[in-house]
């Protein structure tokens, strides 16, 4: 029997964050060393995936399957196609960096305060949530996917109201309230979702009579197994919904502005870079695969939706005060480009929407991080608080720079090639689509640097004036995203040799092929 690589993946931060919550109060330091140790193991495993991993091997590698509830259809099953292995890559390089960058942030305030929950609670929720999301992308059991797409709420949940920003212009106990407001929308959202999609779960059991992503997808492909139209909408419209919450998409977006505002920065990268992703990856792998039928039936809608998503989450951008929700509605409108990349029906289009999660992850992070430095030093998250802090702190921004040119998809950058790619799979097909999606990037050159210029220009702010620059513990956790920002935006090939034989089989799943040109090249 070979070594479950795929479940020692998703295992290893499960079984970290145990012990690293059951660390002695005492030894807070220790915990902290625990759980970088452990997301670094599990970052090791990761790679070892990534490695034995073959593009043009089989769609689903190292899988294993094992009996779970056998009365009722349910096993435990992995595997990973090139889609999820990128993001599983993803979800394992951000955490060690989301541990460093979130160092301090569990502490008390002060020696023997009780404000703040243990340290050790801290990091081990951060470790219980990388587990859930990397066996998220691993499942191909339909119920085995549920079972954690809901459970990762509970620890972010947990994250998000019990510790959340402590930067708040008024006082702590609005802060709490703040947060406890925050953390009960973020879960009523989705729980929401999620129960729509439990109705839908049990629905896909009582026509396909088992829970296998592989069997039943298959079982359509080859005619065996009929859906009447209605009930593939129904079941379609089902689990696309919980998915849209995650993701998230307009109009079922509004908990995350909170959500993101409300927790620390290295949380708040959690859920913006890592959680939500699994919304979108779902869209690809269960909705496309599952139902191909109604996601043509549904994509005009969701192309609008995508597209509403774009332009009203750059607008709102422009419009805000806070520094947090500046980046979580400029995430509202990336994830309008991914999810409006995955309808096109094109090949460009998901390779880029793909393309675009990973790049997301890494633009968002730094941006959100060298925020989060920012902030603790000013204790505010208000734009206006600012000002000339590249003159007492040049290192951080500049960082900030890179991080925001980033978010506006600067070419040269990471997430350039994937937006690129997006509107060029969109306009291929839906050609007014494509270019009303465009005054997205319009709108996010003018947030980003309307946002540099009034925090980092101009005359220095008394408040700022004895700033201190990045201390070497941040410049770990910067650099290495600044680095892949550049990598990727100048050699994505490796990403992308990935991805594109997974996106070549879920356009085959939904019998589509990439429009011709209307002219013909030239012979």
């Amino acid at each position: 029997m070979s070594f479950p690589l795929l479940t020692a993946t998703a295992a290893l931060p499960a079984i970290g964050a145990v012990a690293t919550a059951a660390v002695p109060a005492a030894q807070r330091t220790a915990a902290k060393w625990l759980a970088l140790l452990v997301s670094l193991a599990t970052l090791a495993l990761a790679i070892t995936v990534l490695v034995r991993f073959d593009p043009d091997g089989a769609r689903y590698q190292l899988t294993e399957s094992h009996a779970w509830i056998a009365d009722f259809g349910v096993r435990y099953e992995v595997g990973v196609d090139g889609i999820a292995v990128a993001l599983i890559a993803l979800t394992t390089v951000l955490i060690p960096f989301v541990i460093l960058a979130g160092w301090h942030d569990a502490d008390p305030l002060e020696t023997g305060s009780r404000r703040w929950r243990p340290t050790q609670g801290f990091f081990a929720l951060i470790l219980a949530v990388e587990a859930m999301v990397v066996i998220s992308f691993e499942a191909t059991d339909v119920f085995l996917f549920y079972i954690f797409f809901e459970a990762m709420l509970i620890p972010m949940y947990f994250l998000i109201g019990g510790f959340g920003d402590r930067a708040h212009e008024h006082g702590e106990k609005a802060a709490a309230t703040q947060r406890s407001y925050a953390a009960v929308k973020f879960l009523l959202y989705n729980l929401a979702g999620g129960l729509i999609m439990l109705a839908a779960v049990i629905g896909l059991y009582v026509v396909a009579g088992n829970f296998s992503l592989q069997e039943i997808a298959q079982a359509r492909a080859n005619g065996s197994l009929h859906m009447a139209t209605n009930t593939e909408r129904w079941l379609f419209l089902g689990f696309f919904f919980a998915f849209a919450v995650k993701a998230p998409l307009w109009p079922l977006h509004t908990w995350l502005p909170n959500a993101m505002q409300e927790a620390t920065a290295p949380v708040a990268v959690l859920i913006t870079a890592v959680v939500d992703k699994v919304g979108t990856f779902a869209m690809l792998r269960f909705c496309l695969q599952l139902f191909p039928g109604a996601s043509k039936w549904a994509t005009p809608v969701i192309l609008v939706l995508a597209l509403i998503s774009i332009v009203y989450g750059a607008l709102l951008a422009v419009g805000q005060r806070d520094i947090k929700r500046l980046v979580a509605y400029a995430s509202i409108s990336h994830f309008g480009f991914i999810i409006m990349g995955i309808f096109a029906m094109t090949t460009q289009g998901q390779s880029g929407a793909t393309l675009y999660m990973v790049n997301h992850g890494i633009s968002t992070a730094a941006l959100m991080l060298v925020a989060g430095f920012l902030i603790s030093r000013r204790g505010s998250r208000l734009i206006a608080d600012y000002g000339g802090v590249q003159k007492v702190a040049p290192v951080l921004a500049g960082t900030f720079l890179i991080g925001g040119l980033a978010t506006l998809s600067l070419p040269g950058l990471a997430p350039f090639v994937s937006e690129f790619l997006v509107l060029v799979g969109t306009f291929t097909r839906y050609p007014a689509i494509g270019i009303i999606a465009t005054f997205g990037i319009v709108l996010a050159a003018l947030y980003t640097l309307v946002l540099y210029q009034r925090t980092m220009t101009g005359p220095v702010k008394p408040e700022v004036s004895a700033m201190p620059d990045l201390r070497a513990r941040e410049l770990v956790v910067v650099a290495p995203l600044i680095v892949l920002l550049i990598f990727l935006g100048v050699y994505p090939k490796p990403v992308t040799d990935i991805v594109n034989p997974a996106v070549k089989q879920t356009m085959s799943d939904v019998h589509k092929t990439d429009p011709k040109p209307s002219v013909e090249a030239a012979k």
